[in-house]
């Protein structure tokens, strides 16, 4: 056997048990919920061993290895039967790590235990394979001291990867680890070419399952299904709720909290994106906030899990948008209109070819590349002295070009409680296969209650393994806890209800909660004297929260999920068709505002107001066509959470 550790790729496999007792539900306050995802401490230094030991590998006639356990990394060295200088495989960041457990062997003979690690590290090719790592624990004489010592190791990396704080003396208990949250993942069985479904299968519920995390699984199956469920939750019993499709379902979601009469406290629900559709934004800003490298498809959903998995919230600004009609909803990722709406809408008889869709629209909206009349004002982050513009009478702000960031480095309708959950729960199991998908999905059994995993844990001629749990469950708990259904909602419209099908006009249904807009004026009538407009022929505007428009596109380079502005990008016409698209391939990079392109126009707001003057024309929200029409909008600070991970370097692999 050769001197580094045997790494299997299991894609389609995962353990089950957990390293925390079984999960248990009383109300939990925002307070809990918070701390249970709460953002990691400040690091160690990178460098300061917290744990060291020797240990063997498995299967047993294998190299035994010095394991030293950092703030950011497991140090792997092969000590017999020959010391290597530079390990294969000696460093495992911390960020690739998914989660761990205890094992014990079958064999009653055997005294030791064993310790697994579970990781994805990236390949030669770039994407990321999961790999398993187990250790030997044979240093005392007797099972139990073993176990401990095994255990000692995965209550320390697990309070690491949750960024819970290790006592100074060293004395690591399970008593350190808290109850595991309970996410409610909603997932779009259709998202992404019909993949949505088999990567939720195959990546997230494994990946999660393996970080110790609980959850229940509702496949939504109508538009504002997701935002219909929300409005029915007892959000006490969950403490995150993770949306597995593209951006408009997290849209719903985030609507529905806050269409809630308890709108104050539901809004502070954490919510989460794991990338399974053909916008991915939002998930492409979590990607380059944890300091991953860009990513699309299969990379950029293991990188969200992998984050999903470590826990940690931040504030998410969200945009309040009163339309013509005067309904409002709220936006966490952008207004368009013009060229980006256009190609947002008519690629969606493209939706069948998945991001590409977007390319292709692109191209055909260069070639009838429009021009439209409007109005833009807003409400300048820092307030600028204005000055008259004779030709329209209209304030200005002194320089456009100077608001401009710097560029950023390289870098058929069923009942409403469909679900799976990792607890038994009494949800009806037999429904969830979905279209394609002939075999239903395996209830995930915490506690070592399900098929044991040959490929993980079996050796030629060495007795099998199986999860050894770390804590059975406190006192007076129960193994499982029924929760409040999920059925609380509006009741679901039957197909033969004779009713039509919603227009394009009616995707965004109006919001009639949620904070006050103190810094608008009623929609037509006069603004304030500090506020900026411009009237203007424009090929295209767009406000933005975050920095990313796509995946792969960074639109606003340095914006924050939480700096409490909306970026306000423009482009007047005049541009060629040429100059347009270097524009967009540059954003690739988030380098389009370094081209000099005198069409291009920037200024970071807090509220803004678009008239359109052109009679005819798309206008998007988060990607879904409301009606076209005057608009406003006000930036609320940090008014959601986002679960997003601990923040990483930017723009570079941890």
């Amino acid at each position: 056997m050769n001197g580094h550790l045997e790494a299997e790729e299991q894609q389609d496999q995962r353990p089950d048990q957990e390293l925390t007792g079984s999960w248990g539900h009383g109300p939990r306050s925002t307070l809990v919920r918070a701390k249970a995802m709460a953002p990691p401490p400040p690091p160690l230094a990178a460098s300061t061993p917290l744990l060291h030991g020797e240990f063997g590998s498995y299967p047993a006639r294998g190299p035994r290895y010095a394991l030293t356990l950092t703030s950011q990394a497991l140090h792997i060295q092969r000590l017999r039967p020959k010391p290597e200088a530079r390990p294969r495989g000696g460093l495992v960041p911390l960020a690739e790590v998914s989660g761990c457990c205890t094992l014990r062997s079958r064999s009653p003979s055997d005294s030791a235990a064993y310790f697994c690690i579970y990781t994805y590290p990236r390949g030669r090719l770039g994407g990321r394979r999961r790999a398993t790592r187990t250790f030997r624990a044979d240093g005392a004489a007797t099972y139990e001291e073993n176990r401990a010592e095994a255990q000692r190791w995965a209550i320390a990396l697990t309070c690491l990867l949750r960024g819970l704080p290790l006592p100074g003396d060293g004395e690591i208990t399970p008593d350190l680890l808290p109850r595991p949250p309970r996410l409610l993942l909603l997932v779009n069985p259709f998202g992404g070419r019909g993949l949505a479904w088999q990567w939720c299968k195959n990546y997230v519920l494994p990946m999660i399952s393996e970080a110790g995390l609980s959850f229940n699984l509702i496949q939504t199956e109508r538009q504002n299904h997701a935002r219909e469920l929300v409005q029915g939750l007892c959000l006490s019993e969950w403490d995150g709720i993770v949306t597995v499709s593209g951006d408009g379902l997290l849209y719903e979601v985030l609507n529905g909290l806050l269409d809630r009469s308890d709108w104050e406290e539901a809004v502070k629900m954490p919510v989460g994106i794991l990338p399974c559709g053909s916008g991915n934004a939002l998930a492409g800003a979590v990607n380059q906030h944890g300091g991953f490298e860009p990513a699309l498809g299969l990379d950029l959903l293991l990188n969200c899990s992998l984050l999903l998995c470590r826990g940690g919230g931040h504030p998410l600004d969200l945009l309040s948008v009163t339309l013509a009609s005067g309904s409002r909803c709220f936006s966490f990722l952008s207004v368009a209109w013009g060229f980006v709406s256009d190609v947002d809408i008519q690629s969606e008889r493209f939706r069948a070819l998945g991001s590409v869709r977007f390319t292709l629209g692109t191209m055909l909206g260069l070639a009838t590349l429009h021009t439209y009349r409007g109005r833009l004002s807003y409400l300048p982050a820092i307030v600028e002295p204005s000055s008259p513009n004779p030709a329209h009478g209209l304030p200005r702000a002194k320089s456009e070009l100077t608001l401009t960031p710097d560029p950023a480095p390289p870098m058929a309708h069923s009942p409403l409680h469909r679900s799976v959950s990792d607890l038994p729960l009494p949800l009806p199991q037999p429904d969830l296969a979905s279209p394609g998908s002939p075999e239903p999905l395996p209830i995930l059994s915490l506690n070592g209650g399900g098929p044991e995993l040959a490929g993980d844990w079996g050796g030629s001629g060495d007795a099998p393994l199986s999860p050894d749990p770390l804590l059975s469950s406190p006192p007076g708990s129960p193994k499982a806890v029924l929760l409040s259904p999920v059925t609380k909602g509006p009741p679901v419209i039957p197909p033969s209800s004779g009713l039509p099908p919603p227009t394009p006009d009616a995707r965004v249904s109006a919001s009639t909660c949620g904070p006050p807009d103190h810094l608008l004026p009623p929609l037509g009538s006069p603004l304030p004297p500090d506020w900026v407009t411009l009237e203007e022929d424009f090929v295209l505007m767009l406000a933005i929260s975050p920095s990313h428009l796509g995946a792969d596109m960074v639109a606003a380079p340095h914006a924050r999920f939480d700096d409490g502005l909306v970026h306000l990008c423009w482009v007047r016409s005049g541009i060629s068709r040429t100059a347009l698209l270097r524009l967009f391939l540059a954003m690739e990079r988030g380098s389009h505002f370094s081209l000099g392109c005198p069409q291009l126009g920037y200024a970071a707001a807090r509220a803004f107001r678009l008239e359109p003057l052109t009679p005819r024309g798309v206008l998007t929200v988060d990607g879904e066509q409301v009606e076209y029409g005057p608009l406003q909008a006000q930036m609320h600070p940090g008014l959601g959470t986002l679960l997003t991970g601990p923040p990483g370097r930017r723009g570079r692999e941890p």
